[in-house]
């Protein structure tokens, strides 16, 4: 039997076991909308694309499935842009199907035409631009394939309405097969053996733990080789909740604004194991000084990633779950007790601090809301303070529960994201962790969290700035605001809430801070809690930019 092109698209989401997709309607992508009036899988409609772009990246992030965007042709496509782009930085899961004109008008300037393959080539794993219905199963399988296998990614099909009207016989490949994309999956023996031999020789081992570890399911194996040869864990921002924040042997996270005991310990290590980690300047500042005395073994499935940064003494391309497996039956435990009672003395000299008075502080706040949800909600994060508060001062327990633009600094996900996550979710406890100015970027968000009855919680640390551009005017421009101040146009978010008809609880005082989490969490709907912070208070410590990572800026916290 022959179907459409639009037939063919929504059977073939189906194949692939799609439940949920995030998007918004137009004129070039109408027929595939008209098949999704009848189509068994959950349509969201936000209100704008970018929203939608997030919200898939929350969901997959959430879930570990491929997230599902559709919008149309030209703004609605280019609305999608900064969405594929933190998918991208971040190696997240995600189909984006946009509509395109019909192909004999590409090229010619129609209305609402944009070249959206050629726009997102740089951002995204691979796109297609599908010129023959015949072609359209064949290219669905493999938009999943490629966004779901190796390291993940998010892959742009753009549908022509003609396309999407014209008709074939329907029949969906088992398997997939593509010249020249063959990710490897099983590290090379001897360098595990090698590997193994380094950790057991080693006398001041780290563990340094990114986001790949959670994309590959390999929490319970880094679990087991810090345990078992006691060696400490310092994670990145994606990588939190990989290894369980509670434990003795976690250093949290390292970097420009990570714990100091983390930064002393992997500067001062003899030997740095790299899980799922790409080096970025966030974690290692001055490079040339970074980790002088560690040898290094980088294991990534992405090998362009091994060595493109920091040189590295051992590399172990693949998936860092089937590696960890090996390495761990290969190790053996290597003598750290000194090592670890350096980092204890580290940990009782330098913990995280922030002044404990009566006023309104943004940390308390995040240590709060983590005893309310016992360390178990699903943490959205807006960028900027917000972000690194949340980082800092919640104990992450289990992979997949801290959500947040690492690589691209996305103002503006953390809402859209909590959304998809509280779909893949719907029993957990989602709470996005937002500063005043980043939650307006995508704050027409609220229509789609009440229209659809979801119970996302919003903390808005509202200092009337733009914080952490501020926090770097006050410490690197002499306190020159240069328009980071939100005051003069501050919104009432409480009103604000409520005239979308979701929850708003406004907060100014230290006490009212616990109750007032407390009744969110009862409500079943959205409810944003507009915290009144500190105007002027700053993320510490910090690494000042070019610095080496043991140079923190504590702003007299130490």
């Amino acid at each position: 039997m022959k179907m459409t092109g639009a037939q063919i698209l929504i059977e073939s989401l189906k194949k692939e076991g799609v439940e949920v997709i995030f998007g918004y309607p137009g004129g070039q992508i109408l027929p595939v909308f008209d098949k999704l009036y009848d189509a068994p899988i959950k349509f969201i409609l936000t209100r704008h694309e970018q929203g939608a772009a997030h919200a898939a990246d929350g969901y997959a992030r959430a879930t570990g499935k491929v997230g599902v965007v559709v919008a149309t042709s030209g703004p609605g496509a280019t609305n999608l842009v900064t969405g594929i782009a933190t998918a991208y930085m971040d190696s997240i899961p995600m189909v984006a199907i946009t509509g395109q004109v019909k192909t004999f008008l590409i090229g010619n300037d129609a209305f609402q035409e944009a070249d959206i393959t050629g726009i997102t080539r740089p951002i995204t794993k691979h796109n297609y631009l599908v010129e023959d219905v015949r072609d359209l199963a064949r290219i669905v399988k493999e938009a999943f394939h490629i966004a779901s296998t190796g390291r993940p990614g998010p892959v742009l099909i753009d549908l022509p309405s003609d396309v999407q009207q014209a008709e074939t016989e329907f029949h969906y490949p088992e398997k997939v097969e593509i010249r020249g994309y063959n990710p490897t999956y099983t590290g090379h023996p001897g360098q595990i053996k090698r590997a193994a031999k380094a950790i057991g020789e080693s006398k001041k081992p780290i563990l340094y733990v990114g986001g790949g570890a959670i994309i590959s399911n390999a929490s319970d194996e880094v679990r087991e080789l810090a345990t078992k040869n006691e060696i400490p864990v310092a994670m990145t921002l994606l990588g939190l909740g990989a290894f369980p924040q509670d434990n003795k042997l976690s250093l949290g996270m390292l970097g420009m604004h990570g714990t100091a005991y983390a930064n002393h310990a992997i500067m001062e290590s003899d030997l740095i194991v790299a899980i799922g980690a790409r080096f970025d300047d966030r974690v290692t500042g001055k490079i040339d000084e970074f980790a002088p005395q560690a040898k290094v073994i980088h294991i990534d499935i992405d090998p362009a990633s091994v060595s493109k940064t920091v040189d590295v003494d051992i590399q172990i391309v693949g998936d860092a779950k089937a590696i960890l497996k090996q390495l761990n039956k290969a190790v053996k435990k290597p003598d750290t007790k000194d090592w670890l009672k350096k980092v204890e003395d580290w940990k009782s000299k330098h913990p995280l601090k922030y002044k404990d008075d009566d006023k309104v502080r943004p940390q308390y706040i995040v240590e709060e809301i983590c005893k309310a949800t016992k360390g178990e909600a699903i943490i959205t994060t807006e960028v900027g303070q917000n972000q690194m508060w949340a980082a800092q001062f919640y104990t992450f327990t289990k992979p997949r529960t801290m959500i947040s633009s690492g690589g691209l600094g996305t103002m503006g996900y953390g809402f859209p994201a909590a959304i998809g996550a509280q779909f893949g979710k719907p029993k957990a406890t989602v709470f996005d962790i937002a500063g005043d100015g980043s939650i307006q970027m995508n704050i027409q968000e609220l229509a789609t969290a009440v229209i659809n009855k979801l119970p996302v919680k919003v903390a808005i640390l509202n200092n009337c700035y733009l914080g952490m551009v501020r926090q770097w005017q006050e410490l690197f421009y002499k306190k020159r605001y240069s328009y980071t101040c939100l005051g003069g146009a501050c919104p009432d978010f409480v009103k604000l809430a409520e005239a979308y008809g979701a929850v708003g609880i406004r907060v100014t005082k230290k006490s009212e801070v616990a109750p007032a989490i407390d009744r969110a969490l009862k409500i079943d709907n959205c409810v944003f809690i507009d915290f009144h912070i500190e105007q002027e208070e700053n993320v510490y410590p910090m690494v000042p930019a070019g610095e080496a990572i043991n140079k923190m800026i504590s702003g007299g916290l130490a």
